[in-house]
């Protein structure tokens, strides 16, 4: 397979810069092998059944991104220099009590080992490492000290697509975050469980639709472009990830029931397929996972999929095609194109069903 299988074009203005308003009003495309329904994510109350489990990422996301000031005396007097990081994953350190993460810096030569930049009052940082173009930083404070003073002074780390068209402000504070959030550690969103509010999860349970509650830190590694023509060479990024043994015994009872196991989100998706020994079997889960999906993959836990529409030429769409088949999933994005469905983060969103409901 060639990355070139995977493109498609797209125009710039279906990409979304703003979520739809209320989450659940936003469009929905349903595409099953032989069909596709045009309707609105409220509409899932019409195509999940009593006995479905929806798998539902709670990772909650950090305002990573943040803007300082690095001083230093220089020959012309003391300096200022404007310096933008962005959290990628926090490090573990032997011996240390602190908290260090390894992070993009911009501009990454204008500091040195052992300085330190300051984003408020209360935090500030030393960079302690620069590797292979990233850094390694450690903040001033720890705990739920690091989570207060991060959470006042950082901004929401917004897709490059966005960011590109607007830098992020105190909505998506909100909007970037699933009504369930509860485990801190991601830098971008599980972005199709942005479609659900209370209302419709309310509506889902009351029908008979069940969830289970799983954890995968999405990393800035999400947005990495595939590089290599060959995709079978594409090395994935690791994202550490958790199902519980409760989570885990929720799943295996839905399929020994009957029911259908449909995670919200290639997140979701990725890791429990990472969790399944066997076909139609998950097990407890704890640690990373690189997992690649792509076409010819032979899934094991996954019955359907909600997703977002996603980057060309990217593994997300590759995973999707592994779900549908390439050609399918060709004619759902050109449908999805034709009829101006919003694209990406903040876009609209599809639930793939690879057997007719």
């Amino acid at each position: 397979m060639k990355l070139s299988d995977f493109d498609f074009d797209l125009p710039e203005a279906l990409i979304a810069t703003r979520p739809a308003k209320p989450r659940s009003s936003a469009r929905l495309l349903v595409a099953t092998p032989t069909r596709m329904v045009d309707g609105y994510v409220t509409d899932l109350l019409e195509w999940f059944q009593p006995g479905d489990r929806l798998v539902l990422n709670d990772t909650k996301v950090l305002p990573a991104r943040l803007s300082g000031k690095r001083g230093r005396d220089t020959a012309q007097g003391y300096q200022e220099a404007k310096i933008e990081v962005t959290l990628l994953e926090p490090q573990a350190e032997a011996g240390h009590d602190r908290m260090v993460w390894r992070a993009l810096i911009k501009p990454l030569k204008k500091i040195k080992e052992g300085e330190v930049v300051r984003f408020s009052d209360d935090l500030s940082a030393t960079l302690i490492a620069k590797e292979d173009g990233e850094a390694v930083v450690a903040f001033n404070l720890t705990g739920e000290d690091f989570d207060k003073a991060l959470a006042e002074a950082g901004s929401m780390p917004l897709p490059p697509y966005i960011e590109a068209k607007r830098k992020a402000d105190a909505q998506d504070k909100e909007d970037y975050q699933t009504v369930w959030a509860r485990n801190m550690g991601a830098v971008a969103a599980p972005t199709a469980s942005l479609h659900f509010d209370e209302p419709l999860l309310k509506a889902l349970q009351e029908k008979g639709v069940e969830f289970t509650y799983v954890t995968l830190h999405v990393g800035a590694g999400t947005f990495l472009p595939v590089k290599v023509d060959d995709v079978s060479q594409h090395k994935m990024h690791s994202e550490w990830g958790e199902v519980s043994e409760g989570a885990a015994r929720e799943i295996n009872a839905t399929k020994a029931c009957g029911g259908r196991v449909i995670p919200v989100g290639t997140t979701a998706l990725r890791l429990i397929e990472s969790a399944a020994p066997t076909k139609g079997e998950i097990a407890p889960f704890l640690g990373e996972t690189d997992i690649f999906i792509k076409p010819g993959y032979a899934f094991r836990m996954a019955d359907a999929l909600m997703t977002n529409f996603h980057l060309p030429k990217s593994t997300l769409l590759m995973l999707v095609s592994a779900l549908m088949g390439r050609e399918r999933m060709r004619e759902v994005y050109d449908h999805a194109v034709a009829e101006s469905y919003r694209f990406f983060s903040y876009g609209d969103a599809s639930l793939l069903l690879p057997h007719e409901a």
